[in-house]
């Protein structure tokens, strides 16, 4: 017997044996157009009301012109914001206490790195080289997040808990317990007062290239290490990364660790692969869990069949 609820398509740019593998239990009872099935190849997509995309194929929306809803894979939405035809419906976010772990787990791994200087005693192992390097506590070190969404906000409370001094700095003013804020204007300030600089902004047309020799130069030189150390997780596009090789190499900024790049795969002769105290992470600092994906998605669709008003919209207007 044929199924009375409204299609969904599936257009993901994932590993496409865990997207199957997700979907054997995923949306029960609804018709599944996964665009990465062959088997699914040339189906109609006329009778959908949902998509869930990342990176999807550029024909989706002229083929599905009868959409209410577009969920993204991943909790960026530049991707979709972007995409060819896209329908003047909701759009939502993907959030989840697993990716918000995630991506707070990778932060706070990454600053640990910085501060007990592993780069370092990694590359003097390999030499074959015995010397202590300073080791200065976590509450000598002043860490600044830049971008206080779900992501931002957790991975602040995160870094606190392991003892480092944390600020941080939203375009709107933001509220956390025990952590001192800045937004707007406030950049100047919080930037000054910041050892360790955390990127975790969307991208937008105000976040795009923000992260330059002018912003670095802006950083406290008053750290343990004295030049200040970079760290993004959010968006590629938000840093200029020949700014960032020209900043290590002159001392400007005393380290990086990057899992977001403009292009990706990062090209194979990037300086940023071999330059000292670099840690680069192929964008898989928080990489989406599709099972987590699809439940989400699940309990959206639930609520809007339901009546109810769906959560996590993006805002078209300010890009996030």
């Amino acid at each position: 017997m044929p199924s009375t609820a409204a299609p969904i398509v599936i257009d993901l740019k994932f590993n496409a044996d865990e997207v199957q593998s997700a979907l054997v239990r995923a949306f029960p009872g609804r018709d599944v157009i996964n665009r990465a099935d062959p088997a699914h190849a040339g189906r109609d997509l006329s009778q959908a009301r949902y998509a869930v995309v990342w990176k999807s194929q550029p024909d989706l929306f002229d083929r599905a012109p009868n959409l209410e809803a577009v969920f993204s894979g991943g909790a960026g939405v530049d991707h979709v914001l972007t995409l060819p035809g896209l329908p003047d419906v909701p759009l939502i976010r993907f959030v989840d206490p697993t990716l918000t772990t995630r991506m707070s787990e990778w932060v706070v791994l990454q600053c640990l790195l910085h501060l007990r200087q592993h780069v370092a005693y990694e590359k003097q192992a390999k030499q074959g080289l015995w010397a202590e390097r300073p080791q200065p506590e976590a509450r000598e070190m002043t860490v600044g997040v830049m971008g206080l969404g779900v992501l931002g906000q957790d991975a602040a409370r995160k870094l606190k808990t392991m003892g480092f001094t944390v600020i941080g700095w939203s375009r709107r003013p933001k509220t956390i317990e025990g952590i001192e804020t800045y937004d707007g204007s406030g950049l100047d300030a919080f930037l000054a007062r910041t050892d360790l600089l955390v990127g975790l902004l969307p991208l937008t047309a105000e976040t795009r290239g923000l992260f330059d020799a002018a912003l670095f130069a802006k950083l406290s030189r008053k750290g343990p290490f004295g030049a200040p150390g970079f760290i993004n997780a959010g968006r590629g596009g938000s840093q200029v990364e020949a700014d960032i090789v020209a900043a290590i190499r002159s001392g400007v900024l005393h380290g990086a660790s990057l899992d977001v790049f403009s292009t990706e795969p990062l090209d194979a002769d990037s300086p940023l692969w071999t330059l000292p105290n670099v840690i680069v992470t192929p964008h898989a600092a928080a990489a989406s869990d599709v099972r987590a994906l699809f439940r989400h998605v699940e309990t959206q669709i639930e609520r809007h069949e339901a009546g109810l008003p769906f959560e996590h919209l993006v805002d078209r207007t300010a890009g996030y």
